[in-house]
């Protein structure tokens, strides 16, 4: 009985580990805790957006035949379940639509069937408006330039209006919000990927072996990264991919230089010599005695290589060396803006300026609040 208590005492007076504190304390920090959960929250919904923010139909019913379009495009554009599951335009005469072969306009079959009262329905999406393009059956473009709570034609409202080739620019917002944060993500684990093992190699090893490839950094940093993706998106159609794999020859040189810094420090430590004394591998030293003790500057600079990715993928698309045309893109959505803003669509800057202004700048409070979690003072500087 009484050893039972004894625990029950220790249990609740445990001290907790240095992650622990390290957690509590990035919670105590409102401003950048409470951007955590919101950018967690907004990139996880931004994948269900085909069935949240989308112009096709979540369902149809068509003479007692269900089909499921919205969900089709959600399942084809998953990573894995992508190879399964195609994406399938239905043309609109396969749902009783009159006179248009093309992509069925979903929107004018739920009047249709509205209006018909033959007991077939559609069931659209909570925003029923897409990115792309939207022309009506007499071949014109529909909604062009409608401003912000903008009403429709079928009763509905755009929230941020239209853009040049009417499509919605609050979609348009939704989808470019998830392919930056996606793309400086990416970008960001092959930085860490290239540069801890390169930067943990230099640091440790030092010696020529340091010289020889410090001085092959700084050429290879010294290369005009800009022009060479112009010089490569004229002669290749430029993707994601592309795009990706072109930032990255150059994005690791920085986290490298850090690794390096962090390693050459940790390596001068006893409980290193030690270690090399007993006879523990290299690897092992490196890898598990002196990375977990180099880990506080990469954790704490991992928000600002996301602010580094975004920005990076919004400039070269407002440069119009980015993603290819028709896709979503902040940047190019604030390159269409400025070639209309002395016209009084105002809106088409305004919105994904805002949009990026607000992510990073959420982005910038967690990499403040993580670099203050992790800083080994009693007391916080933020307030």
């Amino acid at each position: 009985m009484f050893s039972k208590k004894s625990k029950e005492i220790q249990n609740e007076q445990k001290i907790p580990t240095i992650m622990q504190r390290r957690w509590r304390k990035f919670k105590g920090m409102k401003r950048g805790y409470n951007s955590f959960r919101i950018l967690i929250v907004a990139y996880l919904l931004s994948f269900c957006l085909p069935i949240l923010v989308n112009n096709q139909a979540l369902m149809v019913s068509y003479n007692g035949s269900w089909t499921f379009p919205a969900v089709q495009t959600f399942f084809a554009e998953l990573p894995i379940v992508g190879f399964i599951v195609k994406n399938h335009a239905y043309q609109g005469v396969v749902f009783g639509q009159k006179n248009n072969t093309s992509e069925c306009k979903y929107r004018d079959l739920k009047v249709q069937y509205q209006n018909e009262g033959q007991g077939n329905f559609v069931i659209m999406p909570f925003y029923p408006y897409g990115y792309k393009d939207m022309v009506s059956s007499d071949g014109v473009k529909e909604d062009v330039f409608t401003k912000p709570l903008g009403r429709t034609s079928d009763g509905g409202f755009r929230l941020f209006g239209t853009d040049d080739s009417g499509g919605d620019v609050f979609s348009k917002i939704m989808y470019g919000f998830n392919i930056s944060i996606s793309f400086a993500l990416l970008l960001s684990i092959i930085e860490y990927l290239i540069g801890i093992p390169l930067g943990a190699a230099l640091g440790y090893l030092g010696g020529w072996f340091d010289i020889l490839m410090q001085r092959v950094i700084e050429i290879w940093a010294s290369l005009p990264l800009l022009f060479l993706i112009i010089i490569v998106v004229s002669i290749l159609t430029p993707s994601f991919g592309l795009l990706l794999g072109l930032l990255s020859l150059a994005s690791w040189v920085g986290i490298t230089t850090y690794v390096r810094a962090e390693f050459y420090r940790e390596k001068a430590r006893d409980y290193v010599a030690a270690a090399v004394s007993i006879g523990i591998p290299t690897w092992k030293i490196m890898l598990k005695h002196i990375l977990p003790n180099s880990l506080v500057p990469l954790i704490t600079f991992f928000p600002f290589t996301l602010i580094g990715g975004i920005t990076a993928l919004v400039s070269l698309d407002f440069l119009g060396f980015g993603l290819p045309p028709g896709t979503p893109s902040w940047g190019s959505m604030i390159s269409i803006g400025l070639e209309h803003i002395n016209d009084g669509y105002w809106w088409l800057t305004v919105v994904p300026l805002t949009a990026m202004f607000l992510t990073l700048m959420m982005t910038v409070f967690i990499g403040e609040a993580i670099r203050e979690a992790f800083d080994p003072k009693v007391f916080s500087r933020l307030r």
